[in-house]
Order: C-alpha cells, then structure tokens, then sequence
C-alpha cells in the first residue's frame, strides 16, 4: 500500500516519503506547514489513492480529546428513567461513538483525519497519546476495550499556532510542506483549471510572489489565495500585460483575494504612496 500522488494534488517526492514512511511504521503523520499548503487535502487524496474510507475529525478550540473516543449522555438517561421509557435498561444506547471509535470500530483500513490539532487545549495532544499508540481504550460506562479491527492511516494537521509536547512528537512521523516554488505553483495552478492561459499564469505568480515578499507583510497570501485570485482574473478578463505593467509595490487588483487585513492593504496604500512621491 503506497501513496504515489494523484491527479488532482501536486505532491512532491519528500511529501510522498513521508506518507509512506507513515503507513509502514504504522505511525501518525503530522503534517506542518503554512494554512493553505493543502495539508487537510493531503489526507483526502491519500484516501481517494488507496481506495480507503476518509474520517475526518476537526478539532475546534473547545474540542476534548474524550470526544474523539466517545460521549456518555448521562442527562438524556436519567430523563429516559423518569419517564419509564425502556432504553434506559441499556447504557450503550447512551454513549456516542467518536471518531476514534468509528475508525477503529471498521472492518476495513480507514484514512482518519485529525485536523488542526494545535487548535486545542495544550493538553489534548497528551490526552490521545495511548490511544493512538495503542490503537484501543476503555470505555468504563460498559467495561469493554475497543481495539482497532484495522490500524487506521493517521494523519494529523497543524498550523503551528502552539507548540506540541515532546511525547506526542516522539510517537508521529513528521513532515512539513514547504510554501511551494514558482514551478510547482504552476503545476498547482494547471492541476486546479487545466487549458489557463499560460502568459496570465506566468505573470500573476511573478506579481504574488513579489507581494510575498514584501517586507512589513503581516499575512503572506496563501496557495488557495493565489488560486482564488487567478480565478477572478481569468473572470475578469485581465491580460497578462496589464499585470505586469503594474508597479510593484501598487496595490495589486482584486487585493481582497490576496490581502485579509487592514494592516497588508494599508501598507500597500503607503508603499504606492511613496513610489509616486519619488517618482
């Protein structure tokens, strides 16, 4: 079982190790990198390459790691025994699968997504570390341990919004997804909207990497920014020599595709001023 890509996501052959390093250590892969590097679409692909069922777990900032094994509805049972209704004699019909349990419950090798984990508490990383070394937990309302029928393909996200501990490093195979080159972009690009112009491409992805590396910038614009932005100029209609007959530091058109803060638009503002200044 190995992950070689696919159609419709552009991975490079580092990215491909690692997944595969993953699968035969039977490890999680945490996969690192800018927002909008593709890393969640990293784990779908995997699933659509190697024919595999994908669950998708998004940790949120309010999001405990017991809910990934299961919930216990104590409140709806004792509503239940109140009112003398029968399912209240059988306590599993009160607990609520999680992700984990769904992924180890199936017959069949899943893909299970946990995506965005730095989003959580600092301790809910170290809450899973057993479970997903062990591949099984204990549910105490019923006494039973569920073990993976299957051991899951593991694939954890992050966006580096806090730093992970040391022992749920140690247990991941860990990749990060560098901001792609000018060439593997345009790849990305013809993936996305096969038969675009190719002298409009060129000339955006000259004037967006300029703008990423401008300094003061307080949000680089990311893949999917580049991508939502060259939508809109082939919407638009806009010729490739009308871009590059811009100024550099101008404020690029249709900036609210690519600049998501005041802060980014006013310097722009400020830069443009300054260029007429000086010209």
């Amino acid at each position: 079982m190995r992950f070689e890509g696919t159609s419709a996501y552009v991975a490079d052959k580092d990215l491909m190790v690692a997944v595969n390093a993953a699968i035969a250590l039977e490890r999680p892969l945490l996969v690192k990198g800018e927002p909008g590097t593709g890393k969640t679409e990293l784990a779908r692909q995997v699933a659509s390459a190697l024919g595999l069922e994908l669950i998708e777990w998004n940790v949120k900032s309010t999001t405990r790691a017991q809910q990934g094994l299961y919930e216990y509805d104590a409140v709806s049972r004792l509503r239940d025994s109140q009112l003398g209704d029968d399912r209240f004699n059988d306590i599993r019909n009160y607990i609520r699968r999680g992700k984990l349990w769904e992924a180890f419950a199936s017959d069949k090798k899943v893909v299970l997504l946990i995506d965005e984990i730095d989003k959580a508490d600092i301790e809910f990383p170290n809450d899973l570390l057993q479970e997903l070394d062990r591949m099984e937990f204990f549910v105490y309302e019923t006494g039973e341990t569920i073990r993976a029928v299957q051991r899951p393909i593991v694939i954890i996200t992050s966006n580096n919004e806090k730093e992970l501990p040391d022992a749920f490093l140690r247990r991941c195979f860990f990749h990060y997804i560098r901001f792609p080159d000018i060439d593997t972009l345009t790849r990305i690009v013809e993936v996305h909207y096969p038969g675009i112009r190719k002298r409009l491409v060129e000339a955006a992805l000259s004037q967006f990497f300029e703008i990423r590396e401008v300094p003061g910038l307080k949000k680089k614009p990311s893949t999917s920014e580049a991508l939502d932005w060259i939508r809109l100029l082939v919407t638009d209609d806009v010729a490739p020599e009308d871009l590059r007959g811009e100024a550099k530091n101008a404020l690029p058109r249709l900036h609210g595709a690519l600049l998501k803060n005041e802060q980014d638009v006013h310097l722009f503002e400020r830069l443009a001023f300054m260029a007429r200044r000086n010209a």
